[in-house]
């Protein structure tokens, strides 16, 4: 049976992605070329749940689960800005955007999200839950000055809000691995609350 490289995200709108391009692009000037394989920003997203390789059979029970564990959650805004990387700013792996929600609600979706999935036999993240948007990776080859080098930039680099959004719906996603890069296509689009 044919495996799908799912995970669920909420995707992001045109104007906080635009934003986001024109943060990756003054970082890239600014960091040698070869340190950073940059996310194409047009695939940016607010990963909720990583799935990995899922039977093409399954897809529909997800997506079942999810517009479930969806229902009792109302739209909420997120507010992106800021800037990190993981593990830390001296070992920069992933270089990221911070996602805010004050209220919990985004938290709160999250686990609901990773409940539902149990039954289907995803594991929960044992990491806690931490929003962000992934703008690159740290290439394997880098070397530690490079990588130093970037993990600098980011400390020290003040990005603001760079917009708010209203999350209005949960999506599943698809994504294929290209030589290019990753190129994500929405499986199924659930509508916070039910509607």
């Amino acid at each position: 049976m044919e495996q799908i490289r799912s995970f669920i995200a909420i995707e992001l709108n045109e104007d906080i992605l635009s934003a986001i391009a024109d943060l990756q692009r003054r970082l890239k000037s600014q960091v040698p070329g070869d340190t950073v394989r940059w996310v194409q920003s047009n695939g940016i997203h607010l990963t909720l749940q990583f799935l990995g390789d899922v039977p093409a059979g399954k897809i529909n029970s997800i997506a079942q689960a999810l517009t479930a564990a969806c229902a009792p959650f109302s739209p909420f805004t997120i507010t992106i800005g800021g800037l990190g990387c993981f593990p830390d700013a001296r070992h920069p792996r992933v270089t990221w955007v911070g996602v805010e929600e004050p209220t919990g609600t985004l938290a709160a979706l999250q686990k609901a999200i990773e409940r539902a999935m149990v039954p289907l036999g995803f594991k929960p993240e044992q990491r806690a839950f931490h929003p962000h948007l992934t703008l690159g990776r740290t290439q394997r080859r880098a070397t530690r000055d490079q990588a130093q080098a970037l993990g600098t930039l980011v400390s020290t680099t003040q990005v603001p809000v760079l917009g708010q959004m209203e999350a209005r719906q949960v999506c599943l996603m698809r994504s294929d691995l290209r030589p290019t890069g990753a190129v994500y296509t929405r499986l199924a689009a659930v509508l916070l609350g039910g509607r």
